[in-house]
C-alpha cells in the first residue's frame, strides 16, 4: 500500500471523526439548551401564575383573565404577537366601574395553539366562541390595539348586535403597506427574519439566555416561550390577509366610537431618520380616516404617548 493511500484514508479518518465530534457537540449543546429553556420557563410562571381561567373553544384552551363587575364588559385585545400583559396597567382601572377582560390569542402567552390560520377574521370567531363559552353576556365594549384593531373591526361586522362601542388604540390601518414609504418594507423583511430567528431558537432557550424575552419575570413566564413565537410570526405572516379583510368591513354607522393615536412628536428610534416625517404623515392621515368610520368617531391624540398608548 503507497504512503498516498495511507494518508488519504487517515485524512478520511480524522475528517470523519471530526464531524461526528461536531455532531456530538451540537446534539449535547442543544439538549442542554432545552433544558435551560424548560427550568427557566417553570421557574418563572411559578414566580408569576396564570391569573384567570382556561376555556375550552374547540378541542384547545384559550386563557382569559376577567375584573370587576357591570355592563357593558370591555373587551381588550391586544396587537400582533402580544399577550395580555400588554394591558396591566389599563384593566384595573377599568375594573373600578365595569366588567374588563383580556385574553391571550390562540398559541399567545397562556393559550394553546389552534389549528386554525392566524387571520384576523379567525380571530374574531374565536373571540366569539371564546365570550360565549366564558359566560360573558353582550354587550361589549371592543378596544383592540395595533393590529387588533382589524379583529375588532371584523368582530362587530360579524356580530353587529353585540357591540356598542369601540376603542382603536393606535390601530392599523388596511391601506397603510401600499401608503407607507417602499422604504419601510426592506425593514419589514428584517423584522420578519428577526420573529423567525426567535422562532428557531426559542425552544433551545437562545433568547433567553441572550436577554431577548426582557428582565421581568412576568414577561418571560409569558412571552419567552416556543409556540408564543411560533404564533407571531404566523400573525406576521397572515398580516395582509387581514388587512384586506378588515378594509371589506366598511362604515361602523353611528357606534360610538373613540380612536386613540400616539404623539407624532415622540423618537421612533427604531426607524430611519429619514422615514419618521413621512411615515408620521401617512399614520396620522390614516388614524384620522379610522375616526370617520363611524358618524360618532372621535380622535384624541395621546401626548408623549408611543405605539403601546396602554403603558
Amino acid at each position: 500500500m503507497s504512503n498516498a493511500t495511507t494518508s488519504a484514508r487517515t485524512s478520511r479518518h480524522w475528517l470523519r471523526n471530526l464531524l461526528i465530534g461536531l455532531a456530538v457537540a451540537l446534539a449535547i449543546t442543544a439538549a442542554a439548551g432545552a433544558i435551560y429553556q424548560e427550568i427557566g420557563t417553570e421557574k418563572d410562571r411559578h414566580a408569576y401564575p396564570m391569573p384567570g381561567d382556561f376555556v375550552d373553544i374547540g378541542g384547545y384552551r384559550i386563557h382569559i383573565d376577567c375584573l370587576g363587575h357591570g355592563s357593558p364588559a370591555v373587551i381588550l385585545d391586544s396587537g400582533l404577537g402580544d399577550s395580555f400583559i400588554s394591558w396591566e396597567k389599563v384593566q384595573p382601572k377599568i375594573a373600578q366601574f365595569t366588567r374588563v377582560c383580556s385574553y391571550d390569542r390562540a398559541g399567545l402567552g397562556y393559550s394553546d395553539s389552534s389549528p386554525r390560520p392566524r387571520t384576523s377574521r379567525d380571530m374574531a370567531e374565536g373571540l366569539h366562541v371564546l365570550l360565549q363559552k366564558s359566560g360573558i353576556p353582550s354587550p361589549y365594549i371592543l378596544v383592540g390595539h395595533s393590529m387588533a384593531g382589524y379583529n375588532v373591526r371584523i368582530y362587530q361586522n360579524l356580530y353587529p348586535a353585540e357591540v356598542v362601542g369601540m376603542v382603536l388604540v393606535d390601530a392599523s390601518h388596511p391601506e397603510q403597506a401600499k401608503r407607507f414609504p417602499a422604504e419601510l418594507r426592506d425593514l419589514d423583511k428584517t423584522w420578519i427574519r428577526e420573529e423567525e430567528f426567535l422562532e428557531f431558537t426559542m425552544p433551545f432557550g437562545l433568547p433567553r439566555l441572550l436577554g431577548f424575552c426582557g428582565d421581568k419575570a412576568q414577561e418571560r413566564a409569558v412571552d419567552c416561550n416556543f409556540h408564543s413565537a411560533r404564533e407571531g410570526v404566523r400573525e406576521l405572516n397572515a398580516f395582509p390577509i387581514s388587512a384586506g379583510q378588515a378594509g371589506k368591513t366598511g362604515s361602523l354607522g353611528n357606534l360610538l366610537l373613540a380612536v386613540l393615536s400616539h404623539d407624532p412628536a415622540m423618537p421612533q428610534p427604531d426607524l430611519p431618520q429619514d422615514l419618521v416625517q413621512p411615515i408620521n404623515r401617512a399614520w396620522n392621515q390614516m388614524q384620522e380616516e379610522l375616526s370617520h368610520l363611524s358618524t360618532r368617531g372621535t380622535q384624541e391624540v395621546a401626548k408623549n404617548s408611543g405605539h403601546y398608548i396602554q403603558l
